[in-house]
């Protein structure tokens, strides 16, 4: 499959430089640009192959090709920004220490990077769906089970049963010892006259066992699918278990265990070629910002300095937000204006803008803009509401569809532009739901660690309105510990997409 994938990326990749040129030189688009002189196809088609060859090294050097994203879609397209963004700076910058003839267009290298990015997003996505079908799916998906049974146990068992294509198939659960409130106990009024049966509820596939005369039944599994919460035996089995069910992936979900007692499940993965994992339940956030450190001789992990808040990273996100807050502002203007006059068409009484403090950056108020979608009284029963009602009374015409489209938030461009908010980040809200949410929702204040954003990760994944707000925070502390600007890139892209829940 690397390899398919591999010779369908050069080709597309090819075709995109190949209608870079045709736009840079062909097209209405020739007329832009600075006239290069004997810029023929054929005395082009080095520098193109140059170009492929460049693209594919970055492709496979950020990852691209590894087969742990072959079922990962946008870490893949994240690979492709990345890589496609390298090459733009490297072929610029060969093209000027060389001197290539005929010289190369700048022009044309940032048509090409456009349409090889889109040209790959589109190729990549039938791809996508060929290779998630019922034909391949199983085939691509590593199988893995969990190693005891607790809180981190079920959410991650349903983390991944809830995608069909995930990159994990779970073959069920094996117990500890120490599972003492585990989700296995004796139902010896079900248990069978001989011989041992596993049930997941009613369900009940023969297991072999050293025990006889039992029967475990699995509860306290919420929405875990019957499949994921299989229990395949204890974990004084392991080895038959692995030779009998032909895993790829060992999960260990629980840390307070004897230092025996893990040292000898890792060496049992070992000697199988087993790849084994942990959860790590000490730590509930930041997952990702977590660094080995030594302190003399002894290591100590912690949160380091999480990737947003550094200096530089900093710097890059506050110039993009102002480039694009510009932008945005040039652009909206006009729309504003329109929209402003269909407000005072429909609700003459009231003012165009409405303004509300929320809680920014390090807990402190914002005044946030945003054009007015609801009555003017709307604000005095409002106090109370953390959003607003499908379908609510208090919205206008106009409102409900500049609230259908995001078009009442335009005027946060400005917010953008004075620092008080970032293009993207997590949704602020008002000083009163901080407040009860942060006692309601652990771990809900972190959220606040960044800018708040014109729009994120929560709400591409439809997460706004009536919405699950543990949810929500949990996807705005993975946008802040995971932060890239490929993210950022990512986020923006899909706002104009995905819609679920705009109302």
């Amino acid at each position: 499959m690397p390899l398919t994938l591999l010779a369908g990326d050069t080709l597309v990749t090819f075709g995109g430089l190949a209608l870079g040129y045709w736009l840079r030189y062909a097209s209405p688009l020739a007329g832009l640009g600075i006239d290069v002189p004997d810029a023929t196809f054929g005395r082009y088609l080095p520098l193109l192959l140059v170009g492929v060859a460049l693209l594919i090294g970055a492709f496979a050097q950020f990852g691209l090709y590894d087969t742990r994203l072959l079922l990962r879609r946008y870490q893949s397209l994240n690979a492709i920004l990345k890589g496609a963004a390298f090459w733009l700076v490297t072929y610029l910058g060969i093209s000027l220490v060389l001197k290539f003839d005929p010289p190369i267009s700048r022009l044309f290298v940032l048509i090409a990077f456009l349409c090889v990015v889109v040209l790959l997003y589109v190729w990549r996505t039938l791809v996508y769906a060929v290779i998630t079908g019922p034909s391949f799916v199983e085939k691509l998906r590593r199988r893995a089970a969990l190693v005891g049974w607790n809180d981190d146990g079920r959410a991650l068992a349903a983390e991944i049963t809830r995608d069909p294509a995930h990159p994990f198939q779970l073959v069920g659960v094996i117990t500890l010892d120490r599972d003492t409130s585990a989700p296995f106990s004796p139902s010896p009024a079900a248990a069978p006259a001989a011989g041992q049966c596993h049930v997941l509820r009613d369900n009940c596939s023969p297991l072999p066992s050293k025990a006889a005369g039992t029967c475990h039944v699995l509860r306290d599994i919420g929405s875990v699918p019957a499949p994921a919460a299989r229990l395949l035996g204890g974990v004084a089995e392991l080895e038959s278990i692995l030779a009998r069910q032909e895993l790829d992936v060992l999960i260990l979900t629980r840390l307070d265990l004897p230092r025996a007692e893990v040292q000898r499940i890792v060496e049992t993965c070992e000697r199988n070629y087993l790849e084994w994992k942990i959860v790590p339940g000490a730590f509930d956030i930041f997952l990702s910002g977590l660094h080995l450190q030594t302190i003399g001789r002894v290591p100590v992990l912690g949160v380091e300095e999480l990737a947003i808040r550094r200096l530089f990273n900093r710097a890059l996100k506050r110039a993009v937000d102002l480039l694009g807050a510009l932008v945005g502002l040039v652009v909206s203007v006009p729309l504003i204006a329109i929209l402003a006059a269909l407000i005072k068409r429909e609700s003459p009484g009231g003012p165009v803008f409405f303004r509300q403090t929320r809680v920014g950056t390090g807990h402190q108020p914002i005044t946030v803009w945003k054009l007015r979608s609801m009555a003017p009284d709307a604000a005095a029963t409002d106090a109370a509401r953390q959003s607003t009602a499908r379908d609510d009374p208090r919205v206008l015409r106009i409102g409900a569809f500049m609230r259908r489209w995001n078009l009442d938030e335009l005027p946060q461009f400005w917010n953008v532009l004075r620092g008080d908010m970032s293009l993207v980040g997590p949704r602020p809200e008002r000083p009163y739901h901080v407040d009860r949410l942060s006692a309601e929702i652990p771990h809900y204040l972190p959220r606040h660690l960044a800018k708040p954003g014109m729009t994120g990760w929560a709400q591409i994944n439809g997460l706004r309105g009536d919405s699950d707000l543990a949810a929500r925070v949990q996807h705005d502390i993975y946008y802040i510990e995971n932060w890239s600007i490929w993210l950022d890139v990512q986020i923006l892209l899909l706002t104009f997409v995905r819609w679920k829940n705009a109302y």
